[in-house]
């Protein structure tokens, strides 16, 4: 079915605006996938402050031409695309279709943007292995943390010594 131009402007319009209100777009190929498949990709990336959509190649390119987004042309990416938007976490949704692709053979990502800079498909790869902010916070947390536990230990080791050689004078008298 033939969409008419003030539909098109409208998609236009709100790809532009979700182009400049993301952190991390990824573009993927999503032939064969089937649409409950879809759906529950959709509800995963929801979790995480991410969105899945779909638009022509050609209204993807006047969107991000629209919004001054990095320089890429969807045109030279084969296939059906669809964008996945990711507006908290920028790493959680390359993180969600790597896992998703795996299992989904159709599924395939082909690119991103990333600080205003296109990602190539391998560089999208790599970025899904990184690890989350969780994780990296949890990381930090640990690594000051541990200064002072063997600070704290190695007093707790003085007064423990201590307690010891008190009580060996104890059992000598």
């Amino acid at each position: 079915m033939a969409i008419n131009k003030q539909k098109k402007q409208e998609i236009v319009k709100e790809f532009a605006d979700k182009f400049t209100r993301a952190k991390s777009v990824f573009f993927t190929k999503y032939f064969g996938v089937k649409a409950n498949d879809i759906n529950d990709l959709r509800r995963r990336f929801k979790t995480v402050g991410g969105e899945y959509a779909v638009a022509k190649k050609t209204l993807i390119d006047r969107a991000l031409a629209e919004s001054k987004t990095a320089e890429v042309k969807t045109r030279e990416l084969k296939g059906e695309i669809a964008a996945v938007f990711s507006y908290e976490d920028e790493v959680a949704p390359a993180k969600i279709l790597d896992e998703f692709a795996k299992t989904h053979a159709g599924m395939q990502v082909l690119g991103g943007i990333l600080e205003n800079k296109f990602l190539s498909a391998e560089q999208a790869r790599v970025l899904a292995k990184l690890p989350s902010k969780v994780e990296l916070y949890a990381k930090v947390v640990g690594s000051l943390q541990a200064p002072i536990s063997g600070i704290v230990n190695a007093l707790a080791g003085n007064l423990r010594n201590l307690v010891y050689v008190l009580k060996a004078i104890e059992n000598k008298k």
